[in-house]
């Protein structure tokens, strides 16, 4: 018995990791949706949780990276990590000083998409998607965007 209490504890210990915040500068912008982080003395590659930016070879991929870039790049940021992705990537949503989240704020300007698909329940992402569809901010001013998992499927 004594050993699936251990079992449990290393568990619970190994997604208490994953699931908390942690605050530190971000170092790189590698696309829209994708940064490092400084966390203590190594980076961190962070994919922004709930969303998802055209890629870079893709019309309007320059623009997101360009956005997340200004959001960002250079600052403190708190970041508020749920998982690693199938790429060892931490998942999280990312906090500006001022409180702004950042995954809703590229939402909100037009930049990417609510990924319906890992978080198919968040009413503020799609909420934000469907007012930034409706303004025609970002990429929205192209009548036919198309999103990047249909994108990646072609590639």
């Amino acid at each position: 018995m004594r050993g699936c209490w251990a079992i449990l504890l290393t568990c619970l210990l190994a997604h208490s990791a994953l699931a908390g915040e942690f605050t530190g500068q971000v170092v790189g912008v590698l696309d829209g949706d994708t940064l490092e982080v400084l966390n203590g003395h190594h980076t961190e590659r962070i994919r922004l949780s709930g969303i998802d930016c055209p890629e870079k070879g893709q019309a309007f991929g320059q623009k997101a990276k360009q956005a997340a870039s200004a959001l960002v790049f250079g600052k403190e940021v708190t970041l508020q990590t749920h998982r690693k992705d199938k790429y060892q990537r931490t998942l999280a949503d990312v906090i500006l000083p001022d409180g702004t989240n950042v995954n809703q704020a590229l939402v909100s300007d037009g930049w990417c998409w609510w990924y319906r698909k890992y978080v198919p329940g968040n009413t503020v992402l799609e909420g934000l998607e469907r007012e930034a569809r409706e303004r025609k901010r970002g990429l929205w001013a192209d009548p036919h965007p198309v999103p990047p998992w249909e994108w990646r499927k072609r590639k």
